[in-house]
């Protein structure tokens, strides 16, 4: 079955927006990118901050609404609608809920041809890139780093702990049917 979608999973600053950015570059045909970032980018700022919305604790924490599920709900359809119309996404997620989370894209897709890719970091390195990234609480991705995999079963993992995007991407690439 030719894969329709390549879902990266991994904490924040973990390196998974690099690796899309390769595989856009390394994959032979177009592949669109959509990521847990844009989708939030995209919330109306009244939901940043709100009990039904996203709020960032202090320490690096994330809790979600239900305001912000549902609309998350919509938006993982009409990426799914998009590769069941024949564009071929690369998806970059945060699996707050680990295996909760990577059921909600499995009901979505009913079936469609997934690559599951779990894109791991040592938490100390993925908190130097935090830093010097600036955009992000500080301590999200040592909270994150290991907790968004409990439980999620992949077909590849890659590590950028010591590996750089493009060979990950590449390591991703040959995999893609």
């Amino acid at each position: 079955m030719t894969t329709q979608m390549i879902i990266l999973n991994g904490g924040s600053s973990s390196g998974k927006s690099g690796i899309v950015r390769c595989l856009q570059a390394v994959l032979p045909d177009p592949w669109l990118a959509f990521g847990c970032d844009s989708f939030v980018d995209a919330l109306p700022a009244k939901m940043q901050g709100s009990d039904g919305g996203i709020e960032f604790a202090a320490d690096g924490g994330v809790s979600v609404g239900a305001d912000f599920r549902a609309l998350e709900a919509a938006w993982t359809e009409g990426i799914v609608t998009m590769a069941r119309a024949g564009a071929r996404i690369i998806i970059d997620d945060v699996f707050l809920g680990g295996a909760a989370s990577q059921q909600r894209w499995q009901k979505a897709l009913g079936g469609l041809p997934v690559l599951w890719v779990g894109v791991r970091c040592e938490g100390a390195v993925a908190a130097g890139r935090e830093v010097a990234r600036g955009d992000r609480v500080q301590g999200m991705a040592t909270l994150q780093a290991d907790v968004v995999h409990e439980g999620v079963f992949y077909d590849l993992e890659v590590d950028t702990t010591h590996t750089e995007s493009l060979e990950c991407a590449r390591t991703i690439a040959a995999q893609v049917g």
